[in-house]
């Protein structure tokens, strides 16, 4: 199989490592599963790839991003984030009526906004929870840019791969 043809010549640049480690993952699941057609195992088997991808490129960037780490920290403990996620979950819901209930500074409309966007960015990037507002934009941006060149990587696998018409 030539995945030169999905990886560009450029050494070691982030799309080149996170093909090589993705097309790695992908051969390995393929390998491991025969290919399966009902409905509840499609969706495992979509996971395990979205999982395999979101390893890959956290692996790609390595440890210097805040947001990888805590991918591939994620990862490595998935059972026991779960189990410590569902416990904050209720937890924070306990502080979160106690905390409406001792409310007695009302923030103004716009500052409001800005802490609700910031609190949904640190929903939304892996390791973000604990970041300050200014590292946590830096963090998306890259994050993004990222994302994109996962996306761009799987669409040439596919279009590699896809019969021709």
């Amino acid at each position: 199989m030539d995945h030169q043809k999905i990886v560009t010549h450029h050494g070691n640049s982030l799309k080149t490592r996170f093909a090589l480690r993705f097309i790695r993952s992908l051969t390995q699941i393929k390998t491991a599963a025969p290919t399966v057609s009902s409905m509840g195992t499609l969706r495992k088997r979509s996971s395990i790839i979205k999982l395999a991808a979101d390893a890959s490129m956290a692996s790609a960037v390595g440890p210097k991003r805040s947001w990888s780490r805590a991918v591939l920290f994620k990862i490595r403990n998935r059972a026991r984030i779960h189990a410590l996620a569902r416990q904050q979950k209720e937890s924070n819901k306990k502080k979160e009526k106690e905390k409406n209930c001792k409310k007695d500074v009302v923030l103004g409309e716009e500052m409001e906004k800005e802490l609700f966007g910031a609190n949904e960015l640190r929903r939304v990037v892996p390791g973000g929870e604990s970041m300050d507002l200014f590292r946590l934009l830096d963090e998306t941006a890259h994050y993004m840019k990222c994302l994109n060149t996962q996306v761009e990587v799987m669409q040439s696998i596919v279009d590699l791969y896809s019969p021709k018409t």
